[in-house]
């Protein structure tokens, strides 16, 4: 059975963490650095970015992640990306990494980096060093800790973001904890922003990154705020084995249980970034139903969370269905627009919008009322089949344009 506990990434055993203020942009006051590290040696896995256009720490990690498979510690800042910086900018990442090695005891190559934050800006190294020789005496396994390094990678988010659960995997009490950060340039094409993910579970390396890979298809990479996939998108999860349990494998009995929970924590951090959307005022979800595939399901839902009108409607609590079904038609998938039901639901209610493919009997008054619910869901189904997905967004508001706006300011 699966409970969800206090904490983030502090709460499997064995893992320390710390968030504080380096001062990596100059009159802020918010923290901006977080150092996340494992007592004893981590098998690890990755998803990144697809973007061509790849950070320097994420060409550092997916060399790390594919060449060692292990880690004890994660460095991560915000405020500057370290993304279009060319040689300097890679050898800052292995500078980052060395100096974490030598506070904590570790080898270079142990050591996973991250950043998120402006773009095309060098990282003043000084003060990065310095923020290191902070974090190392800071590191507490508290739930405080974990509070702190969660607030400490947010940029634009406007709460921090983080869960933990526990399992029981072959009579043994595994913890899997988690934390996030996401708000604008999210339509992630293998994971997320930067997501953090640590478990005390004893599992195959290669196992790890082949169950992440096929669980942020149906988590993160089924998120999308505003179309703009990140140059920096990362996703790590780091497995010490402290839990005691056998090693998983691909036949153990235990790997359903553990791979649930890891669902289950993937899903929440993702659902967590759609709803913080910059400027967004809900969380959108859409659910294709009777669709002939998971394939298709995936490509009409998130075809629908994308769309800039829709999303816009969202916001302007519109029940313009049109707009719904326009993007259902250009999503790629195929389906029979004549045999297509759409349902709006909140916590304000539940009503049916459209009925093979015009419009149902309704008020557009009540319509405006769930509308104005948090969050808004949307159920299509195409009456197809049997498959079934689900994508998260949020609306598109005025906000959005000008925080984006003044971002670099």
């Amino acid at each position: 059975m699966m409970k969800e506990i206090p904490s983030g990434v502090t709460a499997a055993k064995g893992f320390r963490a710390a968030g504080l203020r380096a001062g990596i942009k100059a009159g802020k006051t918010n923290k901006d650095m977080a150092m996340i590290y494992s007592e004893a040696p981590a098998v690890c896995a990755g998803t990144f970015t697809r973007n061509i256009v790849k950070a320097a720490p994420v060409l550092w990690d997916q060399k790390l992640v594919a060449e060692e498979g292990s880690a004890r510690a994660v460095v991560i800042n915000s405020g500057i990306a370290n993304a279009c910086t060319g040689e300097e900018g890679y050898a800052n990442c292995a500078k980052e990494a060395a100096k974490a090695a030598e506070v904590l005891g570790v080898n270079q190559k142990e050591v996973l980096v991250c950043s998120t934050g402006v773009i095309g800006v060098q990282l003043a190294m000084d003060v990065v060093e310095k923020g290191i020789e902070m974090l190392s005496p800071a590191l507490e396994s508290s739930v405080q800790a974990a509070s702190d390094a969660a607030e400490a990678i947010l940029t634009t988010d406007t709460h921090k973001k983080e869960i933990a659960v526990q399992c029981e995997v072959d009579g043994k009490t595994v913890t899997i904890g988690g934390m996030c950060k996401g708000s604008g340039m999210i339509h992630p094409n293998m994971g997320t922003m930067l997501a953090f993910v640590t478990s005390d579970a004893a599992i195959e390396q290669p196992l790890l990154q082949q169950i992440l890979r096929e669980e942020v298809e149906d988590t993160f990479n089924m998120v999308s705020v505003d179309g703009d996939t990140s140059t920096n998108d990362t996703c790590l999860v780091l497995c010490n084995g402290m839990a005691g349990n056998d090693i998983l494998t691909a036949e153990s009995a235990g790997l359903p249980a553990f791979r649930q929970a890891l669902r289950e924590v993937l899903t929440y951090l993702a659902k967590q970034i759609a709803g913080d959307g910059e400027g967004c005022t809900r969380l959108f979800e859409v659910v294709c139903r009777g669709a002939s595939s998971r394939e298709e399901a995936k490509k009409i839902s998130k075809s629908v969370v994308c769309s800039s009108l829709t999303k816009a409607a969202v916001f302007g609590k519109d029940a313009n269905w049109g707009r719904i079904l326009c993007a259902m038609g250009y999503s790629g998938a195929s389906f029979d627009p004549e045999k297509v039901d759409i349902v709006l639901e909140s916590d304000k209610g539940s009503l049916a919008i459209v009925k093979d493919g015009i419009a149902a009997d309704y008020s557009e008054e009540t319509a405006t009322e769930i509308l104005s619910g948090h969050p808004v869901r949307a159920l299509l189904d195409v009456h197809a089949g049997e498959a079934e997905a689900t994508a998260w967004g949020c609306d598109l508001t005025y906000e959005y344009v000008k925080i984006n706006a003044d971002y670099r300011s």
